[in-house]
């Protein structure tokens, strides 16, 4: 008999029943503005910022819309230009070149390895084009961050962490984030807290989390944040920074604050699943598993694996083989744009040069959810179709 799995891959789970209160309470009272408080009342939003830096051990958090709003505010805050060139990812999603095209910057992209991380030889190759490098740890893949920050600061260029898909993750015990100039975050439902949108953004550099807090749109309320500068700090960019208002609500903050303290244990509820995933995926022929390196403490709310070399046509034939049977793969090897996936050129405001080494990965990478809904016995009947259908198409 065929095994089919029934479970839904964008399905999370119910938020935490503190968060529910919290953000009962905050609708019963009606004060969802950040800057909306009752005398003496410290809002949720700022209690967000305080706790989200102790938790990461950075001096400045901002609470933002989106992941993306925190992107671009970060390339703002660290000065980029209009027709300045900002280094980045080809492997990486939308919102990444296009918080850089956002600010009228160029993306110049750089390669990819089979280890789905950024390829530090082509990036030492085009530091001197630019002078800031937007790192995407694209899939919650983290390079080695050691050798990267290590040519980044002998060349001067500034590192902004898309941290989206790294949310808990670390190198050598360092948080991810936390090696570069800002740290930027998504809690948008499908990353790991759940406000259905919003953006964190950390970073130790006074005049760069003055500057996001303006442009976040904090007018001249700035000293109600509990994570920021001090206000003499402010004085010196306040009339000269424009306020592109896309501030956090204190509805939003609510949800988040007790998703973020049990943040550790769900990270280890994720590993457990990609774990068992991976395990059963190891040794199907015509699979490559994407090795994580011993210094990366990784969170699996994805997994990706490599059919390298494999034609379109077969690769497409394993993903309705698996979709026929329950289980849905993302391919970012289309020449079109499907879903979340796409390719470094699929974006035409972006002008790329072809990329043979990084074409042949991207055309390879096989992604799936892995969302805390699935159980242990979930993850081991998908590999198992996976692995079943991979084999079969390999075979054939």
């Amino acid at each position: 008999m065929t095994e089919i799995f029934s479970g839904s891959f964008t399905q999370q789970e119910p938020l935490p029943e503190d968060a529910i209160e919290a953000a009962l309470t905050v609708l019963r009272h009606g004060r969802l503005h950040r800057y909306n408080v009752a005398p003496g009342e410290v809002g949720e939003t700022s209690l967000l910022e305080q706790e989200f830096a102790a938790q990461m051990g950075a001096k400045y958090c901002l609470a933002v819309a989106s992941g993306g709003y925190a992107l671009a505010t970060a390339l703002r805050a660290v000065g980029v230009q209009p027709g300045e060139a900002v280094l980045t990812n080809a492997f990486t999603l939308a919102p990444v070149p296009g918080a850089i095209a956002s600010v009228g910057a160029k993306p110049v992209f750089v390669g990819v390895t089979e280890g789905l991380t950024i390829d530090l030889d082509d990036l030492e190759a085009k530091l001197p084009l630019a002078r800031v490098l937007m790192l995407s740890h694209m899939r919650g893949h983290l390079c080695d961050m050691d050798r990267l920050m290590q040519i980044c600061d002998a060349a001067g260029v500034v590192v902004i962490e898309d941290c989206a898909h790294t949310m808990g993750a670390a190198w050598r015990g360092q948080l991810s984030g936390r090696q570069g100039a800002i740290g930027c975050y998504s809690c948008q439902t499908y990353k790991h807290v759940n406000s259905g949108e919003g953006g964190l953004l950390a970073t130790d550099n006074e005049e760069i989390a003055a500057k996001a807090t303006m442009l976040s749109g904090s007018y001249m309320l700035y000293e109600r944040h509990l994570a920021a500068p001090a206000p003499e700090v402010f004085e010196t960019i306040k009339f000269d920074t424009p306020n592109i208002s896309g501030r956090m609500d204190n509805l939003r903050a609510a949800i988040l604050r007790p998703q973020l303290r049990d943040l550790d244990r769900q990270v280890d509820r994720w590993n457990e699943r990609y774990d068992e995933i991976e395990k059963g995926l190891r040794g199907t022929p015509g699979l490559t598993i994407v090795e994580r390196p011993e210094a990366e403490t990784y969170v699996g709310s994805s997994i990706q694996f490599l059919l390298l070399d494999w034609s379109s046509e077969r690769i497409g034939d394993v993903i309705r083989r698996c979709a026929a049977r329950g289980v849905e793969l993302k391919w970012f090897g289309g020449s079109e744009p499907t879903g979340f996936t796409s390719r470094y050129d699929s974006w035409r405001y972006a002008d790329s040069e072809p990329m043979p080494a990084s074409d042949r990965i991207l055309a390879s990478i096989m992604d799936m959810r892995v969302p805390l809904t699935f159980s242990i016995e979930d993850c081991q009947l998908i590999a198992r179709i996976i692995r079943a259908e991979v084999g079969a198409v390999f075979q054939s």
